[in-house]
């Protein structure tokens, strides 16, 4: 199944993605600032402008197949640059969710760095830097990525030989649970 999906629905996709990220969809008029301060448009296939453009005219599967929901850095830079504080992140977070669970994950690698950094933190608390890099290099084949900086990370305290687990590793691990549980419903 490629997840297409026929108009009337796309159309309700769009508006349901718009109303969770807060977002009314005629408030954008296509002035293309967000596309121009974005530091992620030049790996895009499609840019800022043009998810919210879509979604205007209810066209989702473009979106839901694309690089840019994979490679948005949430950064807000477009927020800030926009005329009416058009929450773009909060759509593309959106559309991200929806894509993974229809299985059109379009860039592997960022899916496995944020599923890896989101079970890091669930297990200590924080991120554990070893811990993310050890396995995002081993599941995704780049097993001598980073080697050429471990000594300077050594050296600087960036990262020991042991774990540091946040007191409130429970409290976070609940937080996180909750927050999941938020977005499935």
């Amino acid at each position: 199944m490629d997840g297409c999906l026929n108009n009337s629905s796309q159309k309700v996709l769009a508006e349901s993605i718009a109303e969770k990220a807060g977002v009314n969809l005629k408030d954008c008029y296509q002035c293309g600032k967000c596309s121009a301060g974005c530091p992620m448009a030049r790996g895009m296939d499609l840019m800022p402008r043009q998810i919210v453009h879509y979604m205007q005219l209810g066209m989702m599967t473009p979106i839901l197949k694309s690089k840019t929901i994979w490679l948005c850095a949430a950064c807000h830079t477009c927020v800030d640059r926009c005329p009416h504080d058009i929450n773009l992140p909060g759509l593309i977070e959106q559309s991200r969710m929806i894509a993974k669970k229809r299985g059109m994950i379009g860039v592997q690698e960022v899916d496995k760095f944020t599923d890896i950094f989101l079970e890091n933190v669930k297990m200590f608390g924080k991120n554990q830097e070893v811990v993310l890099e050890g396995l995002y290099n081993v599941s995704t084949g780049h097993l001598m990525q980073d080697m050429k900086n471990v000594p300077h990370m050594l050296r600087h305290k960036i990262v020991g030989p042991e774990l540091n687990v946040t007191k409130g590793a429970a409290e976070v691990k609940d937080l996180m649970k909750r927050a999941e549980e938020r977005s499935n419903e």
